[in-house]
């Protein structure tokens, strides 16, 4: 008994790999915060872009004289300018604009994204995933006329 008391004694003394299994604690609850704003960070990135290309689409889309005109000016725009994305991959990228139902005076421009092919769904199931589709509006007066 007194052998276990001294052991018990030696072992409570004893300081030198505290910090190791501290860290061996810490570690994995560290790096899956670190992972998880990278990962997500990506995501939001992509959202921001679409967004982004849906609002210049719009806007370039005033030029247009007809809704056939102002529809391709909005289609080309996002063409021609989502490989300045680096994230977004242009061939996933769909155009829908027309003329708002509720308001004839507004033009509508919605770019759909599929982000299925993001390394954020190759993630294990226990990690809660973002909507693979990604749809953003943007919707634009044409003027007082």
């Amino acid at each position: 008994m007194n052998r276990l008391l001294q052991i018990v004694r030696t072992f409570q003394r004893a300081r030198s790999g505290t910090s190791a299994v501290e860290f061996a604690l810490i570690l994995p609850v560290l790096l899956m915060l670190v992972f998880g704003i990278v990962v997500f960070g990506s995501y939001l990135a992509v959202v921001h872009g679409v967004q982004q290309l849906a609002a210049e689409a719009a806007r370039s889309s005033v030029a247009g004289l007809s809704e056939a005109g102002r529809a391709s000016l909005a289609s080309g725009y996002v063409t021609a300018n989502a490989a300045s994305y680096p994230l977004i991959a242009p061939n996933h990228l769909t155009v829908n604009a027309a003329t708002s139902q509720s308001d004839a005076k507004v033009f509508v421009v919605t770019v759909n994204y599929d982000a299925s092919d993001m390394f954020i769904y190759s993630l294990p199931s226990f990690v809660p995933a973002p909507p693979r589709s990604i749809v953003r509006a943007a919707a634009i007066p044409r003027g007082g006329y």
